[in-house]
């Protein structure tokens, strides 16, 4: 009887999905059922003509009036948001406390070099992937991508040092070369990987349908016989690859991609889809990143809307029955507050930010604000060192490869050790290097800083300590989410 009400129920939403789908995806009715139609223009190389669009300055005269979306932050979520609203004509105000807008996509300039402060390569940018067409759409196309060449990634683990290259089947065929004894593991774990990447947006499809059916399937366990994408997105990373291969430098590599959480704390299914992300080879914007920025800027202000720095929001405006309806900017301690009015307030600050510091205090103590906040915790975060160099990165001989350093193989045992230590000792024992070099990968950085180069280094920081009292999480958010009784999973250890 359940079972038949429960496929009943999913016929209903599934159809229900369709007929919305086929509204959104008919050619009359859809803004991005069509690609670009300009090709990509000559790149922009004056510095002043960049600046008015990336370090437009906050002022209230700039803000455009009956706004329909406030979006806070312009990294690459907030300005993916704004430019997807301006798609369909929505007048959308960006609002970025920095000076200059891009988030993570932003570069700067110092003696002659340029440096990027977080977008070192991005996957899956072939012509027709679903992430180059949504880049094509939210820049109006003019986003050239060059592919680096093979290796793309090294991987040192003490003294072996292994290399990932480019293609589906070239990327297997590279791993069984350097671990022969291990090809059964390394292709079923390419079979995870390809159906994490197939099955990944059900997890996107149990936030759609309604909150009881959501909940009846998590605590019945019937997600899981759905797909396997939801075991695999409440399993640790090195629980898994325990089951795949006894071999310890075959479980760093398939966990190598650090993003700020060892790989016991981390979720199998993320892992798994960094690893598949780069699969095809990996790619960097010509130009640099601020390309990301700069293009989509214009889309969002062809549609009424503005991209504003220098903007400090400081509070969230929100009615009487709790509904969010603007935000407060303040630039300086001496200067006026001013109150900006959205019917709708799209936060890309982060969660700490948003429910920590902008929700009026009496929201912010609200048990579910509180619950949401305790599911989460910081994770390492990253101390980058930008070099500059006399020379070009062919007179220099640079390499477009990326180099990632692990002193051993047991990342786990690394990172936890790691975050322990007292920050004077920090410096002697660091877990993991990161090198990469800009303008060896940009075939334009030659042109637009001649006769010089530049190169990056990045090193995991420690978090600080948690406040005294605060309450340790046994498990991940995903674990918690997706497995309520704890079975079937080893908890992540705070």
């Amino acid at each position: 009887m359940w079972a038949t009400l429960l496929l009943l129920l999913l016929a209903l939403g599934v159809l229900a999905l369709g007929l919305v789908a086929h509204r959104l995806l008919s050619p009359a009715g859809n803004p991005f059922a069509r690609p670009p139609m300009d090709p990509p223009r000559p790149l922009v190389m004056d510095q002043r003509a960049r600046d008015r669009v990336l370090k437009r300055g906050f002022s209230a005269a700039r803000v455009p009036r009956d706004l329909d979306a406030v979006v806070i932050g312009s990294g690459m979520g907030g300005l993916a948001a704004a430019g997807t609203l301006a798609k369909v004509g929505k007048r959308v105000l960006v609002l970025e406390q920095h000076d200059q807008a891009g988030g993570c996509c932003h570069t700067f300039q110092e003696q002659g070099s340029e440096f990027d402060v977080g977008i070192h390569y991005v996957g899956q940018m072939h012509e027709g992937s679903m992430l180059r067409v949504a880049l094509d759409q939210l820049t109006d196309g003019q986003l050239c991508w060059q592919r680096l060449p093979d290796p793309y990634d090294e991987v040192a683990l003490g003294p072996r040092c292994y290399q990932l290259r480019a293609g589906k089947a070239a990327f297997a065929a590279a791993l069984e070369e350097q671990f022969p004894a291990e090809k059964e593991a390394i292709r079923e774990f390419m079979r995870l990987s390809k159906m994490a990447s197939r099955h990944v947006a059900l997890l996107a499809l149990l936030k759609m349908v309604p909150r009881w059916l959501a909940a009846l399937l998590l605590r019945t366990g019937l997600v899981h016989r759905i797909s396997p994408v939801f075991r695999m997105a409440a399993t640790s990373h090195s629980e898994a690859v325990a089951r795949l291969t006894a071999d310890q430098d075959l479980r760093a590599l398939l966990g190598y991609l650090f993003y700020g959480t060892a790989p016991r704390d981390s979720s199998f299914l993320i892992n798994v889809l960094m690893v598949h992300h780069y699969q095809r080879g990996a790619w960097y914007p010509r130009g640099g990143a601020s390309e990301i920025a700069f293009h989509a800027v214009p889309l969002i202000e062809r549609a009424g809307g503005a991209v504003l720095v220098r903007a400090p929001v400081t509070r969230v405006l929100v009615s009487p029955a709790g509904a969010a309806v603007g935000v407060a900017v303040q630039k300086g301690p001496s200067e006026e507050e001013v109150e900006i009015l959205a019917p709708v307030v799209i936060s890309d600050a982060g969660i700490f930010n948003t429910f920590g510091k902008l929700l009026p205090p009496q929201l912010r103590s609200l048990p579910g604000v509180r619950s949401r906040l305790a599911m989460v915790r910081h994770g390492m975060g990253s101390f980058l060192v930008f070099v500059g160099l006399r020379g070009s990165a062919a007179e220099l001989a640079l390499p477009a490869t990326n180099f990632w350093i692990y002193p051993h193989n047991d990342l786990d045992a690394m990172m936890t050790r790691y975050a322990a230590l007292h920050r004077d000792d920090v410096p002697e024992n660091l877990a993991m290097m990161f090198i990469t070099f800009p303008a060896a990968k940009d075939p334009t950085y030659e042109e637009r800083h001649p006769g010089r180069a530049g190169g990056v280094l990045l090193v995991p920081c420690p978090p600080p300590p948690p406040p005294p009292g605060a309450p340790i999480r046994s498990a991940s958010p995903a674990q918690h989410l997706l497995n309520p009784n704890g079975r079937d999973c080893e908890a992540a250890r705070a």
